[in-house]
C-alpha cells in the first residue's frame, strides 16, 4: 500500500488533494489545526476509498507539533511515497506598514514547518522510494506565483514562498539522485477561501480550479524517478502569466 502525508488537508486544495490519494488507494495520515474537522474529512477520505487514515491536529507554526504528524504517520505506516506540504497561511500589506508579528507566523507556517516536516520526514520518504522504483516518492509543496513574480502588497507571503519554492529545488538537487524528488507548485489565485478576499477585484470564476492543480499532482505521482520538475508556475488564463 502506498502511502501520503498531507498537511492543510481539511479545505482547499489539501483537500482535493487528499480525496485524489484516497481514491488512489492511499494509506492517508492528515493535519490540520481543527480535530473535528479532520474527523469529518476522514469519514469523507474513508468513503472515497482510503484504506486506512490517520490524523494529527497541529497549528503548524509549532515546530514539535509539525514534526509530531510524522510521527504520526511512521507509527502508522513505516513509509512514505508522498509528502504533501498544503497548510498555509497568507497575509497582506505593503513592505512600510507589514507588522513583524505577522512576517514571522508567515515564515513559521508556510517555510519553517515545511523544512521540519521534510526532514523528519526523508527516512521515510526513501525507504518509500526503494519500495517503489518505478516511481520513487515525491515531496510536493504548495508555493505560490507571488514566489516567481513580486506582487504588490504580497511581500511577505511572496518572501515566503519563494523561500518554499528554493527548498523545494535543493531537495530536489539532494534526493533525487536517490528516489527522492521535490516539486513547488507556483499557481497564481485558486478558486479557494483563500483566495475570497480578493474576489472584489479577481472574479472567483476567472481563478485556477482546485481540480487543476490536483490534476498536476496526479501527473507527478505518476512520473517516474528519473524524470524531476522541481517547479511549476500556474498562471491564470486571460493574464500576461506573471501575476496572481
Amino acid at each position: 500500500m502506498k502511502t501520503a502525508i498531507v498537511t492543510g488537508a481539511t479545505r482547499g486544495i489539501g483537500r482535493g488533494i487528499a480525496t485524489e490519494l484516497a481514491k488512489r488507494g492511499y494509506g492517508l495520515t492528515v493535519t490540520a489545526r481543527n480535530t473535528a474537522d479532520l474527523e469529518s474529512l476522514c469519514a469523507s477520505l474513508r468513503s472515497s476509498g482510503a484504506p486506512e487514515i490517520r490524523y494529527s491536529a497541529a497549528d503548524l507554526a509549532d515546530r514539535d507539533a509539525a514534526v509530531a504528524v510524522v510521527a504520526e504517520h511512521e507509527r502508522g505506516f513505516g513509509s512514505l511515497n508522498a509528502l504533501v506540504l498544503s497548510g498555509g497561511v497568507g497575509t497582506a500589506g505593503p513592505i512600510g506598514e507589514l507588522p513583524a508579528r505577522r512576517f514571522d507566523k508567515t515564515f513559521a507556517v508556510n517555510v519553517a514547518s515545511a523544512m521540519a516536516i521534510t526532514q523528519a520526514a526523508l527516512p521515510m520518504l526513501r525507504l518509500g522510494a526503494g519500495h517503489d522504483p518505478a516511481h520513487g516518492s515525491r515531496v510536493i509543496a504548495l508555493a505560490s506565483i507571488t514566489g516567481v513574480y513580486a506582487e504588490p502588497n504580497l511581500a511577505a507571503y511572496g518572501a515566503a514562498k519563494a523561500a518554499l519554492i528554493s527548498l523545494m529545488e535543493t531537495l530536489n538537487a539532494e534526493e533525487s539522485a536517490h528516489g527522492v524528488m521535490g516539486t513547488a507548485i507556483a499557481p497564481a489565485f485558486v478558486q479557494t477561501d483563500m483566495s475570497a478576499w480578493t474576489t472584489d477585484v479577481i472574479p472567483a470564476d476567472s481563478m485556477i480550479r482546485v481540480a487543476d492543480i490536483v490534476a498536476v499532482v496526479r501527473m507527478l505521482l505518476e512520473l517516474g524517478p528519473t524524470a524531476s520538475i522541481p517547479k511549476i508556475v500556474i498562471g491564470r488564463s486571460g493574464t500576461n502569466g506573471y501575476q496572481a
